[in-house]
């Protein structure tokens, strides 16, 4: 299980309003659908249960608790991490979750929500390790490999604060979901994967020791769910959020899903 200790180095869910600032009946949607993409390969913030095959995690509970408390009906469907701000940009789906960081220049192709979530990043390995214990002796060790997703934050973090700064570095792995660099990392195909604390804690406490988390926070980012541009359920979801910020909505969900939660059990 997780700790308590755990959970608040690694999560901190933000004061987004003052309490006073949160209106006592949110918006109304009239029963409207509200199609949600996501990619399923995030625990515990949106995967599929190896138990049921059901899609579940901290991001579907709190979005259809969103949805409950704005009159509204949602529809998941999935995509592709490298397919996913495009398509949103483009008007395909109404909204996207799958734990995306709010950056300046992801702001000019989609809208984000108010931060729901902070994390920081942590160094992902076996756990027979021994050859580096942070970021600066894994820079240092020539042959040591990171695998990562194109185009995310742990693939940014890598390059820029743990390598050289050179996106073409050779010494970064590329993969289409965050769980088939998980999995190259057990086989011995790469070295490291970055990743959410809380996430990789996940994957440490199912692994039998067989893997580790090492080194210090490599930097802390903001979760937003994103939308098209001037999408009108910007305010909407963003009111819903801080009403459930207000009411312990979201730290029942930390307790389920960061402390409570073991995956495959």
């Amino acid at each position: 299980m997780f700790s308590r200790r755990h959970v608040l180095a690694g999560l901190t869910v933000l004061a987004l309003l003052p309490m006073n600032a949160v209106a006592a009946d949110l918006p109304d949607l009239g029963g409207r659908e509200i199609v949600v993409v996501t990619e399923n390969a995030y625990p515990p913030l949106q995967f599929i249960d190896p138990k049921t095959g059901q899609a579940a995690g901290w991001e579907y509970d709190a979005v259809g608790e969103i949805a409950k408390r704005l009159n509204a009906k949602v529809t998941y469907r999935n995509t592709s991490w490298d397919a996913m701000i495009q398509s949103v940009s483009d008007g395909q789906y109404d909204m996207g979750m799958t734990g995306i960081t709010i950056k300046e220049e992801r702001k000019e192709k989609v809208d984000f929500s108010d931060p729901y979530m902070r994390s920081e990043q942590f160094m992902l390995v076996r756990g027979d390790e021994s050859r580096f214990t942070d970021g600066k002796s894994f820079a240092a060790l020539s042959e040591g490999l990171v695998g990562a997703q194109p185009g995310t934050t742990p693939f940014y973090t890598a390059i820029y604060e743990v390598l050289d700064g050179n996106e073409q570095n050779p010494r970064v792995k590329l993969f289409e979901t965050f769980g088939a660099t998980v999995q190259a990392l057990k086989a011995g195909d790469v070295d490291v994967v970055l990743t959410d604390g809380t996430a990789g804690k996940g994957y440490v406490d199912t692994s039998d020791g067989g893997l580790k988390l090492i080194g210090g926070p490599l930097g802390t980012e903001d979760f937003g769910f994103i939308f098209p541009k001037g999408s009108k359920l910007v305010a909407p979801v963003n009111a819903a959020i801080a009403a459930l910020k207000a009411d312990g909505t979201l730290e029942t969900l930390n307790r389920k899903w960061f402390v409570d939660f073991k995956m495959g059990e």
